[in-house]
This record gives C-alpha cells, sequence and structure tokens, in this order.
C-alpha cells in the first residue's frame, strides 16, 4: 500500500470503531458520506484490501496493442530516429494515420533506447516581458545560422521577424547575412501585412551601423546611422535595439524550434537547394507556425499601417550613399562616369551633394532633395591638357653622367647664368 492508502485505511477503522463520525471521514478522506459507507460494508468482506485498487497489477483494459507498438518503434527507428516523442507523434500520425499520445510514445521509445530521458537544468531566471497588445506593434527580426541542409546543399542563413503580440513569423533562407537580403525580407513583409509600429533587433552593424565615411554621410543624417536604420526611418517604423540575446527571447525560441522541427522537414521533403528550402519554408513550414504556435491578441485591432504612395520601395530598401555632381553633370560610381537624365535642365545640381541609389536589383539612380533621377553610363571625357610652364620658370635639365654629377654637386651654389656658361645646363 502507498501512504495515502494507509491513510484512508486508518479513517475507516476509526469509523467502523465508532471514534469518529462518517461524516469526519468522509471529509478526511474527500469523498461523500455514501461512498464511506459503501468501503465499511466491503471491509467487511474484504478486510484491509478494500482500499487498493482491483485492477492494480493488471493490463489496463484501455491498453495499445502490442502490434500497433511494434509498428510505430519501426517506423521511427527507419525513418525518424533522430526525432523527439513530440514531433515523431505528430509524423506518425500525419504520414502514417497512427493515434499515439506523446507520452505513451515517449515510455515506448525510452524502452527502445531510441530516447534518453533529459533532466531539467537549472537556468538564469530572467523575467518574463508581457506581450505587446496588438498584431504588429512590435516584430522581432533576427538571422540564425546554422546547418538547415545538413551539407545536402549550400550553407543557408534564415532571417526572420516574429510578431510579439501573436507569435506569427515571416521568414526566408539567404545565402549571406547581408544588408540586402535583410532588406528583402523586410520588402516581402511590407508587401504582405504593412508597416509595424517597432522593429526590435540586436545591436549588429546591419542595424546600428558604424560612423560613415564623410562622402557617405547624408545630408541631415546623424553619425553611426545603417542604411536599414535609414530605410526604416523613410518609413515611419520605430526601431529599437536589444541589450541581451534574452531580451528577445521570442525570437531566439522560435529559431531553437526550427533548428529541431524545420531541419527534419527539409530532410523529409529532400530539399537540396536555396529555391526548394524557400518553398518549403513558405508553403509547409510557416502555416504550420502559425496554425500551430501563434497566439491570440490582447487587442482585436491590426497595428499595421498601409504603405502610402511616397514609399516608393525601390528607392528606399536600397543603399544610398553621396557623390559630388560635376560640372558636365555627370557623377562618379566605381570607377565609371554616369550622366543623369535630363541633364540641361538640371544645371543647378552642378557642384551639389546627391545620393546615389544602389537598388536590390542592380539598377542605379539618383536622389535629391525627395526627387529620383535616372543616370546613364557615359565615356570618359579626355583628361584636361594643362599648359606648359615658360622656358625660363622651367627647372634645369641635368646631364646625364656621373662626372656632370659630381660637377654639379661642387657648383651648386654657383648662379644659374654662370652653370649655362660652364655647360652645365642646356638653357635657362
Amino acid at each position: 500500500m502507498s501512504q495515502k492508502e494507509r491513510d484512508v485505511l486508518n479513517w475507516l477503522k476509526q469509523a467502523r470503531d465508532r471514534k469518529i463520525t462518517q461524516k469526519e471521514t468522509a471529509r478526511r478522506v474527500g469523498v461523500s458520506e455514501r461512498r464511506v459507507r459503501q468501503l465499511l460494508r466491503r471491509m467487511k468482506r474484504e478486510g484491509d484490501r478494500v482500499v487498493v485498487h482491483k485492477l492494480r497489477g493488471r493490463p489496463s483494459n484501455r491498453r495499445l496493442k502490442a502490434e500497433l507498438r511494434q509498428q510505430a518503434t519501426e517506423l521511427i527507428r527507419a525513418h525518424y530516429v533522430d526525432f523527439g516523442p513530440t514531433l515523431a507523434s505528430e509524423y506518425l500520425r500525419a504520414k502514417h494515420s497512427l493515434e499515439i499520445g506523446k507520452e505513451t510514445l515517449r515510455q515506448w521509445m525510452i524502452e527502445a533506447h531510441l530516447w534518453k530521458p533529459r533532466r531539467a537544468t537549472r537556468q538564469d531566471i530572467h523575467v518574463w516581458r508581457q506581450r505587446r497588445d496588438a498584431w504588429g506593434e512590435l516584430v522581432q527580426w533576427d538571422t540564425s545560422e546554422h546547418a538547415w541542409l545538413e551539407g545536402r546543399g549550400p550553407k543557408l542563413y534564415l532571417i526572420a521577424m516574429i510578431d510579439d503580440a501573436t507569435s506569427r513569423a515571416w521568414a526566408r533562407f539567404a545565402e549571406h547575412d547581408s544588408m540586402a537580403e535583410n532588406m528583402r525580407l523586410l520588402w516581402s513583409y511590407l508587401e504582405r501585412f504593412g508597416r509595424p509600429l517597432e522593429f526590435y533587433t540586436d545591436k549588429a552593424s546591419l542595424f546600428c551601423g558604424m560612423a560613415p565615411r564623410q562622402h557617405q554621410r547624408q545630408p541631415g543624417e546623424p553619425n553611426g546611422t545603417s542604411q536599414i536604420q535609414r530605410a526604416l526611418q523613410q518609413l515611419g517604423i520605430g526601431w529599437i535595439a536589444a541589450h541581451s540575446p534574452q531580451a528577445k527571447g521570442r525570437i531566439e525560441r522560435f529559431f531553437g524550434t526550427a533548428q529541431d522541427r524545420l531541419v527534419k522537414g527539409l530532410r523529409l521533403a529532400g530539399a537540396t537547394t536555396l529555391s526548394q528550402a524557400n518553398h518549403y519554408l513558405e508553403q509547409v513550414y510557416l502555416p504550420l507556425w502559425d496554425s500551430r504556435f501563434s497566439e491570440t491578441p490582447f487587442a482585436k485591432q491590426n497595428a499595421h499601417r498601409p504603405l502610402l504612395a511616397e514609399h516608393q520601395l525601390a528607392d528606399i530598401l536600397c543603399r544610398i550613399e553621396q557623390r559630388t555632381v560635376d560640372h558636365d553633370l555627370t557623377i562618379r560610381w566605381k570607377g565609371e562616369r554616369w550622366l543623369i537624365a535630363g541633364s540641361p535642365a538640371l544645371s543647378p545640381l552642378a557642384g551639389d551633394k546627391v545620393g546615389v541609389l544602389l537598388r536590390l536589383d542592380g539598377t542605379l539612380g539618383l536622389s535629391y532633395r525627395g526627387l529620383t533621377f535616372a543616370v546613364h553610363p557615359c565615356a570618359d571625357a579626355p583628361a584636361a591638357i594643362t599648359p606648359s610652364a615658360p622656358a625660363h620658370r622651367q627647372r634645369p635639365k641635368r646631364k646625364a653622367g656621373s662626372e656632370w654629377m659630381k660637377k654639379f654637386h661642387l657648383k651648386d651654389s654657383l648662379p644659374l647664368g654662370e652653370l649655362y656658361r660652364r655647360g652645365y645646363i642646356d638653357q635657362l
């Protein structure tokens, strides 16, 4: 008997001996008075065994069949050997129509040495920040470097955004964690959902930026503004920098789940290229994430704002560097000369600072006081010829030979006329 069963038996014996009432016994045991009377009647026939369940030591009537257990174990060993019980249970239900609870499957996998129980480790305590109220108030943004294709293809980076209020996610794979790839994800997010109120990122140079060089600084731009910060300012979106990984724990937990579920899903789907990985991510994993792990926000309204007419994403989500317009209304870019379209009407631009737009599609443009101009490559102008100096201002030509060098060294204090008379120089 367990200690609880011994306590129940003690109260029943006191009620049988009329040391306490049946009502008091029912209160102490946690049952009704009718149940106490039933147990007292059975105690006369069965004795102390009355408190022991009759099915103890016998297999449950709801026990799953041994054939089902063997089938599930063989499938896990063949296809899902590194899956956890929860994920394996989901795949057995979806792919093989086997309804097995995750805790039952956990015990089967432990007995078959397919899963090793993990002891909970003590972690540092961090205060949980309350979720934002509405969808679109705050979006966390980060990149995860991981072996997503497990060596079957190129190395990929997962760039992701997750809403703080609902945990709805949007992501894409890229071969580089660059400013251009992050802007491409931002472009797709803005077209799909609209403009959120704020983005929450780490302090990587992509977001924080470094002090730019003088020729790269935009008019009125503070020191250290990155290209992404500049784009968010033009779109009217706020930006917050996290001081620690724990501060943006929602996106970190998203990556932790993806490094388990997404990696195994890509493996079963046979993804080996960037396009195949993005197809599986957008068509299978992200819809599964939103349906399984998303939350209902406290407020029902959507905080996303629509894009306005002045938000030309091609001219905002790009790289902008500063250049000076030459007097022939051309600019220099990467060693080539570019002519501004409509140059005769733009003569006031000469000598001014303008922004050169390097768009994500590789095209080039020019921005000046909120206006955008096209530029075209042109041939370099011939180098300017500087007039030669008069003969009397030219430096004296030296005669070759070590003998002349010795003489000139000895006579370097003589005036030019005497040097010419003695033949040390050709002309005055």
